[in-house]
């Protein structure tokens, strides 16, 4: 119990989210926008692995916000501002299960930008495929990956966002890793046959560099 009451502590929110909120409260609209500009991304994947979505999402991001700002004076500072709208925002929706699965999307992770045509393709195969088995997760374990894994959420921050126990978190954390390993086993096969492309660009420097070496400067 003293290891749980420290760690709360620990994560009592600074006092920037204080102050934000405290301007939010007094209707400073550049608070407001401050507070949604600095968690939407955070808040739309998580609503995206809910509800698969990206209308969906929107949706529950925009509702959710309405729903935290019109509690925003039950915000004491017990956690950061992020892990209490997490906890508020998007997990505040009712999700239809039938309906959201009617729609699945792919969730859009940002590909890395590339100035060669073909690892960036690679990249973004690489991409949808880790995206395709997201989606594919069982709802509790797509949730937590997607807290832990792409938005780099603590155990704990977890935790207390998805109610339930750190332990929980782990063990759904680790198995949804396996799954997503075993999914992917299957699917990289063909695709790493393309991998560390050697054309476009790459190739039309080696070859022009070793045709100048060759004394061929000027060879097509």
């Amino acid at each position: 119990m003293q290891h749980a009451e420290t760690s709360t502590l620990d994560r009592r929110a600074p006092a920037a989210d204080l102050a934000l909120v405290r301007r939010a409260l007094a209707r400073d609209p550049a608070a407001f926008r401050t507070i949604m500009q600095t968690y939407n991304r955070r808040l739309f994947r998580i609503a995206r692995s809910i509800v698969r979505s990206d209308s969906e999402a929107e949706d529950a991001v925009q509702e959710g916000y309405m729903r935290a700002f019109a509690h925003l004076e039950g915000f004491r500072g017990d956690a950061s501002l992020a892990t209490w709208l997490t906890r508020r925002a998007p997990l505040a929706i009712d999700i239809d299960p039938e309906r959201a699965a009617a729609s699945a999307e792919i969730i859009p992770f940002p590909a890395p930008p590339s100035d060669d045509p073909e690892r960036a393709m690679a990249q973004r195969e690489i991409l949808k495929l880790v995206e395709e088995a997201t989606l594919k997760l069982p709802d509790a374990f797509r949730t937590v990956f997607m807290m832990r894994v792409v938005e780099g959420m603590s155990i704990e921050d977890t935790a207390e966002a998805l109610d339930i126990r750190p332990e929980t978190v782990k063990t759904r954390l680790h198995r949804a890793r396996q799954m997503m390993r075993e999914q992917l086993d299957r699917k990289l096969g063909p695709v790493l046959l393309d991998a560390f492309p050697f054309a476009g660009r790459r190739c039309e420097r080696v070859t022009a560099s070793v045709l100048h070496r060759l004394g061929f400067p000027d060879a097509k």
